[in-house]
């Protein structure tokens, strides 16, 4: 679960820096030229399933240990102990369920509309898809914006709990470097989230 999640992120991180593209880049150009080489590369279309496998691996884990936990402890304790008032702790099964939604409109969206719709028109006479108007058409929604928003805070508060959690669970809990972790675990997810969340506005608002 842990070796999941540390993947999942490191896939987030470089999807993030891809998205950003579209706003550095106002002739969609760049955008587009990734989004290209990321669809036909050999390596990355193989590597892709792993990436879609390794976020249902990582939804199963989460559930199957969120079941083992009611099992274990059908009634909650009458007196809470400090260690379960995070309220990322407490509803990271919540915001799991919320992304996980997300994750099927995203992937419905551009994934299925470009690979098995081929909807997604041609940018000019280059024979590549204009993926960068994809995104702005979408986001031109003030509804979609505002969910996108909405969703991507909840993903901000699982990553928030889910980073310093998985460190833990690998062993790597020691008061001389916890603190540390979870301080640098909180600022990517502010990173993270932020950096999503600035995509949706500036198309919209622009």
């Amino acid at each position: 679960m842990s070796f999941m999640g540390l993947f999942l992120l490191t896939f987030l991180l470089v999807h993030l820096s891809l998205n950003m593209l579209i706003i550095f880049d106002p002739s969609k150009e760049l955008f587009n030229i990734a989004a290209h080489f990321m669809g036909t590369n050999p390596f990355i279309q193989i590597f892709q399933w792993v990436l879609f496998a390794g976020f249902g691996f990582h939804i199963f884990l989460g559930l199957l240990l969120q079941i083992q936990n009611w099992i274990a402890r059908p009634k909650s304790y009458k007196i809470k102990g400090s260690s379960e008032q995070s309220f990322f702790s407490k509803y990271v099964i919540h915001t799991a369920i919320i992304i996980f939604v997300f994750l099927i409109l995203h992937f419905t969206h551009f994934f299925i509309k470009a690979k098995v719709l081929h909807a997604v028109p041609e940018f000019g006479n280059t024979g590549m898809e204009d993926m960068a108007q994809a995104v702005i058409d979408l986001f031109q929604s003030g509804a979609y914006v505002a969910f996108y928003v909405i969703a991507l805070l909840v993903v901000g508060f699982h990553l928030d709990h889910g980073i310093q959690s998985a460190f833990q669970s690998l062993g790597l809990n020691n008061p001389k470097y916890t603190p540390c972790i979870k301080n640098v675990g909180r600022l990517l997810a502010i990173v993270i989230t932020l950096g999503y969340i600035i995509i949706p506005l500036f198309i919209y608002f622009n």
